[in-house]
C-alpha cells in the first residue's frame, strides 16, 4: 500500500494530525485546560490555607469580615470557580475512561457536570451574599 493510500485509512486528516487534532476536533484542550486550571490553583489554595490558618480561634464576626473584604472575596470566587471546573473536568475524564455504555457514560458526565455547576453557584452566592 502506498504512503496515500494508508493515510487515507487513518480516521483523521494531515492537518489533524499536526495540529493534534482527534477525530472529534478537541485534541489537547480538554488536557491543556486540567493543566492551567490546576496551575491557577496551586497559588489560590495556598493563599486559602495560609487564610484559613490566621482565622484559627478568631470569632464568627471576624471571619464573615475577612470573607467581605473585595480582595478576599474575588479570590474565594475564583477559587470556588476553578476548583469546580477542575473538578468537573478531573471527573469527565474519569468517566470516560472507566464507564461503559454510552448512556451511562453521557449521563455519568451531565451528571457531574450539574452537580459542579450547582454546588459552585450555591458556594458563589454564599460569598457574595456576604461580600455583598
Amino acid at each position: 500500500m502506498s504512503e496515500k493510500q494508508t493515510s487515507s485509512l487513518r480516521l483523521e486528516s494531515a492537518l489533524g494530525r499536526v495540529r493534534g487534532l482527534g477525530s472529534a476536533k478537541q485534541g489537547t484542550h480538554h488536557w491543556w485546560m486540567q493543566r492551567v486550571s490546576s496551575m491557577a490553583l496551586l497559588p489560590l489554595t495556598l493563599w486559602f490555607v495560609i487564610s484559613v490558618a490566621t482565622l484559627a480561634g478568631k470569632s464568627h464576626e471576624a471571619t464573615i469580615a475577612w470573607i467581605a473584604h473585595p480582595l478576599n472575596a474575588v479570590l474565594l470566587l475564583a477559587s470556588i470557580g476553578l476548583s469546580f471546573q477542575h473538578a468537573a473536568s478531573g471527573l469527565q475524564v474519569v468517566i470516560e475512561d472507566y464507564v461503559r455504555g454510552e448512556f451511562a457514560r453521557m449521563f455519568s458526565v451531565l451528571a457531574v457536570k450539574a452537580a459542579c455547576w450547582l454546588f459552585g453557584l450555591l458556594s458563589a452566592i454564599a460569598v457574595l451574599k456576604i461580600a455583598l
